[in-house]
């Protein structure tokens, strides 16, 4: 069978998940749950259904289509386009993925050749991607593609790593993923957290909320939320500098909020200028009572060197502690060359669990 016989079909998102619409959602959310477990074993990467009912809708900010391809009357391979609107206008996001039972018979192929048949109708010529790579293998033995950064690496026979280079993308990045084990490694957020508050002298007093920012602080939200497309480090992949205003800070809460996303925010306020200095995000679903996600963490640049990144992440995790006890674990990912994060968060007892490839093709038009 060649690639040209698979019938791609469109995937439409229903107005809710017990719409009689629903099952093609619903099966392709099956979908990438089963991959999730063939890569890792576990759930903990795969969103909740509510979440990807959001995720996968189109908003002021970004476009999301979405393909999937049956064999034998089953899904088992998907692709998602995602095209920025208010930045990024000439980059696409492109993923495909098959179960492993059917890889080798072109169905990704088919499915990458029709995505960007589909960006490039639309001028995007700036195509990326993402690998998923658990950390099963020796970071030194050969045979490792390494990034234009120079830090982190990839097994090169990995089946994503050879999709990737044969259809003509190159390795830009590397993150890592990682895991903390959080009942296990509290106990040492107490001399930490002593450390931090003297280098920080007084100066800064460490606010909280969960969900939606109290309106005397979202503008200030807003401007550190920009700067995270900015400040954290993003290889040679091409990015555009976000502009956020409170109307984009209050969209992000209303998707966390409609998705059944509890979002845990701390917040470090510098008291002689009142600006908000730093701030960091978990996030919780109840499907998932297990697990946490480490999202976003920045320190402004003029308050740096006073420890506010460790400062506001133990905040936020002792109230994960309090609050939701049932939790064991909290994932994040941190770009292999961010070193200073990436300090933060090994003293804090995160640990390895695999590493993800970012991937760019500049398409000349």
């Amino acid at each position: 069978m060649t690639a040209a016989t698979y019938n791609i079909d469109p995937l439409v998102i229903p107005a809710a998940l017990d719409s009689a619409d629903a099952g093609d959602f619903l099966a392709v959310g099956e979908l990438c749950d089963a991959l999730t477990l063939e890569t890792w074993g576990n759930l903990d990467r795969s969103a909740a259904p509510a979440a990807r009912l959001q995720g996968w809708r189109d908003n002021a900010y970004r476009t999301v289509r979405l393909f999937f391809v049956r064999q034998g009357g089953r899904v088992v391979g998907s692709s998602w386009i995602r095209c920025e609107i208010q930045e990024n206008l000439r980059s696409a996001l492109l993923h495909v993925q098959v179960l492993n039972e059917f890889a080798g018979r072109g169905i990704g192929q088919a499915l990458l050749k029709h995505a960007q048949a589909l960006v490039a109708a639309e001028g995007r010529t700036i195509l990326q991607s993402f690998t998923e790579h658990p950390a099963d293998f020796d970071a030194d033995a050969p045979g490792l593609i390494r990034p234009a950064t120079g830090t982190g690496a990839l097994p090169g026979g990995a089946r994503g790593v050879r999709f990737a280079l044969t259809a003509g993308y190159r390795l830009e990045q590397v993150e890592r993923f990682s895991a903390l084990d959080v009942p296990a490694h509290a106990g040492a957020w107490v001399l930490l957290e002593r450390e931090a508050l003297a280098k920080a002298a007084g100066e800064y007093e460490l606010l909280t909320w969960t969900g939606r920012c109290p309106d005397e602080h979202a503008g200030q939200l807003a401007v550190l939320m920009s700067r995270m497309s900015t400040d954290a480090p993003t290889g040679n992949l091409s990015y555009d500098a976000e502009s956020w205003d409170v109307a984009r800070v209050r969209h992000v809460e209303d998707t966390w909020r409609r998705a059944g996303v509890d979002a845990l925010v701390a917040v470090a306020r510098h008291r002689s200028s009142g600006e908000l200095a730093a701030y960091t995000v978990l996030q919780l679903t109840p499907s998932k009572p297990w697990l946490a996600d480490q999202d976003d963490t920045l320190v402004a640049a003029s308050h740096r060197g006073h420890r506010l990144g460790m400062l506001v992440k133990i905040r936020n995790l002792r109230r994960l502690l309090a609050e939701y006890p049932a939790v064991e674990r909290v994932i994040t990912f941190n770009a292999a060359e961010n070193d200073h994060m990436l300090a933060i968060n090994t003293a804090l007892g995160f640990r390895p669990a695999g590493w993800d490839g970012e991937w760019q093709r500049v398409v000349t038009p």
